[in-house]
Protein backbone atom coordinates (compact mmCIF):
# COMPACT_ATOMS: atom_id res chain seq x y z
CA UNK A 1 0.00 0.00 0.00
CA UNK A 2 0.55 4.03 -0.03
CA UNK A 3 1.10 4.03 3.77
CA UNK A 4 4.01 1.04 3.32
CA UNK A 5 5.95 2.37 1.00
CA UNK A 6 5.86 5.72 2.38
CA UNK A 7 7.31 3.76 5.70
CA UNK A 8 9.71 2.60 3.96
CA UNK A 9 10.98 5.35 1.88
CA UNK A 10 11.23 7.06 5.43
CA UNK A 11 13.51 4.07 6.90
CA UNK A 12 15.76 4.76 4.31
CA UNK A 13 15.77 8.58 4.79
CA UNK A 14 16.49 7.86 8.42
CA UNK A 15 19.64 5.17 7.57
CA UNK A 16 21.02 7.85 5.04
CA UNK A 17 20.98 10.98 7.63
CA UNK A 18 24.29 11.60 9.75
CA UNK A 19 23.41 11.52 13.00
CA UNK A 20 24.33 14.44 14.90
CA UNK A 21 22.98 17.71 16.45
CA UNK A 22 22.44 19.62 13.16
CA UNK A 23 20.38 16.82 12.05
CA UNK A 24 18.69 15.71 15.26
CA UNK A 25 15.27 17.13 14.30
CA UNK A 26 14.90 16.50 11.07
CA UNK A 27 15.44 12.88 12.34
CA UNK A 28 12.72 13.22 14.85
CA UNK A 29 10.49 14.62 12.67
CA UNK A 30 10.99 11.39 10.41
CA UNK A 31 10.42 9.22 13.31
CA UNK A 32 7.00 11.26 13.74
CA UNK A 33 5.35 10.79 10.33
CA UNK A 34 6.59 7.33 10.90
CA UNK A 35 5.08 6.70 13.85
CA UNK A 36 1.91 8.33 12.63
CA UNK A 37 1.73 6.07 9.54
CA UNK A 38 2.73 2.95 11.69
CA UNK A 39 -0.88 3.78 13.42
CA UNK A 40 -2.34 4.84 10.67
CA UNK A 41 -1.74 0.92 9.00
CA UNK A 42 -2.11 -0.61 11.85
CA UNK A 43 -5.75 0.97 12.49
CA UNK A 44 -6.61 -0.44 9.12
CA UNK A 45 -5.56 -4.16 9.49
CA UNK A 46 -7.50 -3.79 12.68
CA UNK A 47 -10.88 -2.99 11.32
CA UNK A 48 -10.24 -4.92 8.46
CA UNK A 49 -9.91 -8.05 10.62
CA UNK A 50 -13.18 -7.06 13.16
CA UNK A 51 -15.30 -9.68 11.34
CA UNK A 52 -15.76 -11.69 14.31
CA UNK A 53 -12.44 -13.97 13.79
CA UNK A 54 -9.93 -13.84 15.64
CA UNK A 55 -9.31 -12.34 19.39
CA UNK A 56 -10.67 -9.05 18.76
CA UNK A 57 -14.26 -9.66 19.01
CA UNK A 58 -17.01 -7.24 19.12
CA UNK A 59 -19.39 -6.96 22.00
CA UNK A 60 -22.92 -7.65 21.27
CA UNK A 61 -25.89 -8.04 23.76
CA UNK A 62 -26.69 -7.38 27.22
CA UNK A 63 -23.84 -9.29 28.76
CA UNK A 64 -20.73 -10.80 27.96
CA UNK A 65 -19.40 -14.73 29.53
CA UNK A 66 -15.82 -15.97 28.78
CA UNK A 67 -15.61 -19.35 29.00
CA UNK A 68 -11.81 -20.11 30.70
CA UNK A 69 -10.24 -23.20 31.13
CA UNK A 70 -7.43 -25.94 30.89
CA UNK A 71 -7.75 -27.87 27.14
CA UNK A 72 -10.25 -30.24 26.53
CA UNK A 73 -12.57 -29.43 29.59
CA UNK A 74 -15.67 -29.09 27.40
CA UNK A 75 -15.97 -25.27 26.90
CA UNK A 76 -16.73 -25.96 22.73
CA UNK A 77 -19.15 -28.45 23.80
CA UNK A 78 -20.84 -26.37 25.96
CA UNK A 79 -21.08 -22.98 23.55
CA UNK A 80 -22.14 -24.98 20.85
CA UNK A 81 -25.33 -26.59 23.28
CA UNK A 82 -26.08 -22.94 24.90
CA UNK A 83 -26.10 -21.14 21.46
CA UNK A 84 -26.38 -23.27 18.75
CA UNK A 85 -22.85 -21.87 17.40
CA UNK A 86 -20.78 -24.46 15.69
CA UNK A 87 -17.49 -24.67 17.93
CA UNK A 88 -15.26 -27.82 16.97
CA UNK A 89 -14.24 -30.22 19.20
CA UNK A 90 -11.75 -32.98 19.05
CA UNK A 91 -10.16 -35.50 21.30
CA UNK A 92 -6.88 -33.65 20.93
CA UNK A 93 -6.03 -30.62 22.73
CA UNK A 94 -5.86 -26.81 21.42
CA UNK A 95 -8.71 -27.65 19.16
CA UNK A 96 -10.14 -24.10 19.60
CA UNK A 97 -7.51 -21.48 18.50
CA UNK A 98 -9.25 -18.46 17.96
CA UNK A 99 -11.98 -17.08 19.84
CA UNK A 100 -15.12 -17.98 18.78
CA UNK A 101 -18.69 -16.17 19.87
CA UNK A 102 -22.09 -17.15 20.27
CA UNK A 103 -25.49 -15.47 21.47
CA UNK A 104 -27.56 -17.25 23.74
CA UNK A 105 -31.27 -15.55 24.40
CA UNK A 106 -32.23 -15.68 28.53
CA UNK A 107 -35.32 -14.19 29.29
CA UNK A 108 -35.20 -11.35 26.98
CA UNK A 109 -31.85 -10.80 27.74
CA UNK A 110 -29.20 -11.23 24.67
CA UNK A 111 -25.76 -12.94 26.05
CA UNK A 112 -22.74 -13.35 24.39
CA UNK A 113 -20.58 -16.32 24.98
CA UNK A 114 -16.96 -16.50 24.03
CA UNK A 115 -15.20 -19.91 23.73
CA UNK A 116 -11.43 -18.85 24.35
CA UNK A 117 -8.56 -20.94 23.76
CA UNK A 118 -7.73 -23.30 26.36
CA UNK A 119 -4.92 -21.68 28.65
CA UNK A 120 -2.06 -23.87 30.81
CA UNK A 121 0.31 -22.76 33.57
CA UNK A 122 2.56 -20.16 32.52
CA UNK A 123 -0.14 -18.68 30.07
CA UNK A 124 0.34 -15.12 32.41
CA UNK A 125 3.42 -15.20 31.07
CA UNK A 126 2.56 -15.27 27.67
CA UNK A 127 2.88 -18.79 27.28
CA UNK A 128 1.02 -20.31 24.60
CA UNK A 129 -1.83 -18.13 23.47
CA UNK A 130 -2.15 -17.00 27.21
CA UNK A 131 -1.90 -13.02 26.65
CA UNK A 132 -4.36 -13.12 23.96
CA UNK A 133 -6.62 -14.96 26.13
CA UNK A 134 -6.64 -13.10 29.17
CA UNK A 135 -7.00 -9.82 27.54
CA UNK A 136 -10.07 -11.17 25.64
CA UNK A 137 -11.12 -12.68 29.12
CA UNK A 138 -10.70 -9.23 30.60
CA UNK A 139 -13.17 -7.81 28.27
CA UNK A 140 -15.72 -10.03 29.62
CA UNK A 141 -18.65 -9.54 32.39
CA UNK A 142 -18.42 -12.53 33.67
CA UNK A 143 -15.92 -15.51 33.87
CA UNK A 144 -17.09 -18.91 33.84
CA UNK A 145 -14.39 -21.29 34.51
CA UNK A 146 -14.97 -24.71 32.77
CA UNK A 147 -13.22 -27.58 34.66
CA UNK A 148 -13.22 -31.72 33.89
CA UNK A 149 -14.48 -33.26 37.04
CA UNK A 150 -12.40 -36.00 36.61
CA UNK A 151 -8.93 -34.27 37.23
CA UNK A 152 -7.82 -32.73 40.65
CA UNK A 153 -9.04 -29.56 42.31
CA UNK A 154 -5.56 -27.71 41.79
CA UNK A 155 -6.43 -27.06 38.55
CA UNK A 156 -9.04 -24.94 40.01
CA UNK A 157 -6.35 -23.25 41.65
CA UNK A 158 -3.95 -23.32 38.51
CA UNK A 159 -6.43 -21.15 36.41
CA UNK A 160 -7.50 -18.53 39.72
CA UNK A 161 -3.50 -17.77 39.97
CA UNK A 162 -3.00 -17.33 35.98
CA UNK A 163 -6.02 -14.99 36.09
CA UNK A 164 -4.29 -12.82 39.05
CA UNK A 165 -1.53 -13.11 37.91
CA UNK A 166 -3.09 -10.77 34.86
CA UNK A 167 -5.03 -9.13 36.77
CA UNK A 168 -8.28 -10.49 37.29
CA UNK A 169 -9.20 -11.03 40.43
CA UNK A 170 -12.28 -13.01 41.20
Amino acid sequence: SFAQQRITAIEEEMARTQKNKATMSHLCALKARKAALVRLVTEQNTKKSSTGEGFEVRATGDARVGFIGFPSVGKSTLLTALTGVYSEAADYEFTTLTCVPGVMHHEGAKVQILDLPGIIEGAKDGKGRGRQVMAAARSCDLILLVLDATKPVTHKIIIEKELHGFGIRL
